[in-house]
């Protein structure tokens, strides 16, 4: 079988669709289906069913998806076990993070892998719902995501998808610095009973956060905005236009904005490293992955 109509497959599923899976493999649809096809006819049996206008992949196809992980990771591990015998492994490696995890942990990373020598980053920032950021490593290397206290895990943790924990970073109250509450040090959810809020969009993990300290209030919350840069919604708050969750480590830099510490609920992200399972075994993300690692421990334990 092909290789690259095994990556083909894999990426179909994790991406829902030949049109998904086309744009992070940089094909065209037709090209996908064309793989599609020729690997069923390899398989004997087919891999693919229509449903309605879309297309999913049957029982055998999951089972060969499955089993092309383990194809991946076999291969990644062969041309590692070479690798590790280099003075200086070299490469490239594609690194993401959420807008305020890009804040907090790039400008670190690139400076620790630069001193490794013969690696190349390529960073982005990619703020995308807690539903998609698994969908990620199919095109970036290292996804650096976000989810709430007490969320869900990720999709395919642990057979498709390796997740390394970084830190646990504390979300406190941002409020303006003449609001009643600002020379409080610290607040309780009852204490923001009938505040107007400015919130991310629904599905993002910091939304999620503010689901929980409105239920630990007993009372829904009074979202009046709903913007995702905080440093705009740093700006509102400032403004005296509502208050809103902040990160504890990036958060409360305007100058008329306090941040204040929630008690008496766990009002927190969990940030976490996602990687494929075979991009995993790469000599190269594995030194990256490190750096990470240190780099994300300057600011917290994971716990």
């Amino acid at each position: 079988m092909d290789l690259r109509a095994l990556e083909t497959l894999r990426a179909v599923r994790t991406q829902g669709g030949v049109s998904a899976a086309a744009t992070v493999l940089h094909l065209t649809p037709s090209a996908v289906s064309q793989q599609l096809a020729a690997l069923s006819r390899d398989a004997g049996v087919p891999l693919t069913e229509r449903i309605g206008r879309g297309l999913r992949l049957t029982a055998a196809g999951e089972a060969l998806a499955d089993a092309a992980v383990d194809v991946a990771v076999a291969v990644e591990r062969a041309r590692a076990a070479c690798a590790v015998f280099l003075d200086r492994p070299e490469g490239t490696v594609s690194v993401s993070a959420f807008q305020s995890g890009a804040q907090l942990l790039l400008p670190g990373l690139l400076t620790r892998v630069a001193a490794l020598g013969g690696i190349t980053l390529e960073c982005s920032d990619e703020d995308v719902a807690q539903s998609e950021f698994a969908g990620l490593t199919d095109r970036v290397d290292v996804v650096v995501a976000h989810r709430p206290d007490g969320g869900a895990g990720w999709p395919g943790e642990g057979s498709r998808l390796r997740v390394v924990p970084l830190l646990r970073e504390p979300l406190d109250l941002a409020v303006a610095a003449d609001h009643q509450l600002a020379d409080r040090d610290a607040v309780r959810p009852e204490d923001l009973v009938g505040e107007e809020w400015i919130a991310v969009r629904q599905g993002f993990p910091v939304a999620a956060v503010l689901d929980a300290v409105a239920a630990a209030s007993g009372s829904p919350p009074r979202i009046t905005q709903r913007i995702n840069d905080f440093s705009v919604v740093e700006a509102l708050v400032a403004a005296g236009h509502g208050v809103s969750l902040l990160p504890r480590h990036t958060g409360g830099t305007h100058p008329g904005v306090r941040l204040l510490p929630v008690r008496g609920v766990r009002a927190g992200r969990r940030v976490e490293a996602l990687l494929r399972a075979d991009v995993a075994e790469r000599v190269v993300v594995r030194r990256v992955l490190d750096e990470l690692v240190a780099e994300a421990g300057r600011f917290g334990s994971p716990a």
